[in-house]
């Protein structure tokens, strides 16, 4: 399994030109690769599904901790990419018989989020009937406009709807939120992302004792919510609120927060 620096990238490598591949984004905090194992695997179980071979967890770690090394300081927060590519083929979508994938690791500063978020619901709709809704795949160009579409509107993240018209995800995090004390995030079935803090969150509370449900619901959920948050591993769990509503903290979402801190 190839790798090396990005300005070595050949012009037929695969990722690039189809986007056949997936990616995995996670935290180095003061020295220590977070969650690696959990990555890892999703990856890994991504990969299958592609039908692409697996890195092993020793080169999927030891090539996101070099990506810090080669970054600079490697204390603080930083964020981490692994990208996996099918490699380089011939021109057209068939994939080459021998597949040679090409593995990489860069690295950047992340700060966390100290403000809560204020969400649009955007006009780019998630594919709940494809396949790869449920993986980490290079193909994140409708992320990317929802995202867009938000910051043009003055918000901060986008509330990403199916083709149901049922809340998914943001574009970078997974969605929760509380109604009637319930806490509440979309249903595997709306091809929500299978989030790593988001399975955090959701073991945190059970242990908790919170009662929490996965629903299929509209974006008039949000508008009526006892209170709205994010969580994805850079950011672990951030509070967030639709744009133009006031912002009301909730001692549910700050129990959870503070849950969440040992991974984020």
């Amino acid at each position: 399994m190839g790798a090396g620096p990005l300005d070595a990238m050949p012009l037929n490598d695969r990722g690039l030109l189809l986007g056949d591949g997936l990616f995995e984004t996670l935290l180095w905090r003061d020295g220590e690769l977070i969650l690696a194992h959990a990555h890892w695997a999703r990856m890994a179980a991504g990969a299958a599904v592609l039908g692409l071979p697996a890195p092993t967890l020793e080169r999927f770690t030891d090539l996101a901790a070099q990506s810090v090394r080669d970054a600079g300081p490697a204390g603080g927060r930083v964020a981490v990419r692994v990208t996996l590519t099918a490699g380089s083929g011939a021109r057209g979508l068939e994939r080459p018989a021998e597949l040679q994938p090409r593995l990489f690791a860069t690295a950047a500063p992340s700060p966390r989020p100290e403000t809560p978020a204020s969400l649009t619901i955007a006009s780019v709709r998630r594919n709940d009937a494809s396949p790869t809704s449920r993986l980490k795949t290079l193909a994140y160009l409708d992320n990317v406009l929802a995202r867009r579409e938000a910051r043009a509107a003055g918000a901060d993240e986008a509330a990403m709807l199916n083709t149901r018209g049922e809340l998914a995800c943001a574009a970078a995090a997974n969605l929760f939120w509380i109604e009637a004390g319930v806490l509440v995030t979309p249903a595997d079935e709306t091809g929500c992302l299978p989030g790593i803090m988001r399975a955090k969150v959701i073991a945190a509370a059970q242990k908790l004792g919170i009662e929490t449900h996965a629903a299929r619901a509209g974006a008039e959920t949000l508008e009526r919510a006892e209170a709205v948050f994010l969580s994805s591993s850079l950011i672990g769990v951030r509070p967030a609120h639709l744009l133009g509503q006031l912002f009301r903290p909730h001692p549910m979402v700050a129990n959870l927060e503070q849950a969440a801190a040992a991974y984020a």
